[in-house]
């Protein structure tokens, strides 16, 4: 591995942990397309913009329906986890062997982790935190976070607002990780080691029309309250700082 430039684009594996709703999938066809689509726009609003192709070389792999999916560890640089419908805390087979995958990429040491919502819950299963239905509930739509000391240097912003969609939550930290941001309904909002790995409990990668259809999705199909419902619809337009931690993402990934 050590022929690679050190100035070559960074191999990043998508593990895409579920299906988008209908809408979001006629428009990116699967989570890969929208965490492409968030890198590009993190990318071009660098203060010296860039472009996508000259930092990353992002592929996307299908871990749910496809248990032979995974890219070889050689071909690749780090891989990021996407959010998912499922719950991180099951025993299924292809959970199962993504906490494995995920393990291995962490004790390795080079194949740098980044975890998004589910994929933030896979890590803290893979480093053995403490998993769970949160008791305050569901957490859905633009909210506010506090960041730390150290979460305001990783992100670069002294408050950090972005979507959430979610009802699970990492219920303790893992010995080791650094705790970045935490909202009044999740204590464990981001974790980061230096060098290995990065998760945020919210979604930077949803836009408002994403959030609206999924709330829409979920308020109809008896999942979320009308209360909750009504209370995400109305913060669904609120400013979001999704690009922002694209591109702390985009940091974490070249330090």
């Amino acid at each position: 591995m050590g022929s690679r430039s050190l100035n070559a684009p960074i191999r990043l594996a998508i593990l895409e942990a579920d299906t988008p709703a209908p809408g979001i999938k006629s428009k990116y066809q699967s989570y890969g397309g929208v965490f492409t689509y968030l890198f590009k726009r993190a990318c071009a609003s660098l203060p010296n913009p860039v472009s996508l192709e000259s930092r990353l070389t992002l592929s996307a792999h299908d871990i749910v329906n496809d248990l032979t999916a995974y890219p070889d560890p050689e071909t690749i640089d780090a891989i990021l986890i996407t959010g998912s419908k499922y719950n991180a805390f099951d025993s299924d087979e292809w959970i199962a062997r993504l906490v494995q995958y995920t393990k291995r990429c962490l004790e390795g040491g080079r194949i740098r982790v980044i975890g998004i919502c589910f994929g933030h819950q896979i890590i803290g299963r893979a480093l053995d935190a403490e998993l769970g239905r949160n008791t305050r509930g569901w957490e859905v739509s633009v909210v506010e976070h506090e960041l730390t000391d150290e979460g305001k240097k990783v992100f670069g912003l002294e408050k950090m607002s972005i979507h959430q969609m979610h009802r699970d939550a990492v219920l303790s930290f893992p010995p080791g990780v650094i705790q970045l941001a935490r909202t009044e309904v999740c204590a464990n909002q981001a974790m980061y080691i230096p060098g290995r790995m990065i998760s945020v409990q919210g979604h930077p990668e949803f836009t408002e029309d994403m959030v609206r259809e999924i709330l829409e999705m979920r308020k109809y199909g008896g999942i979320v309250t009308d209360g909750t419902y009504q209370d995400g619809m109305d913060r669904v337009a609120n400013k979001q700082d999704g690009v922002e931690v694209a591109q702390a993402f985009l940091r974490f990934l070249h330090e």
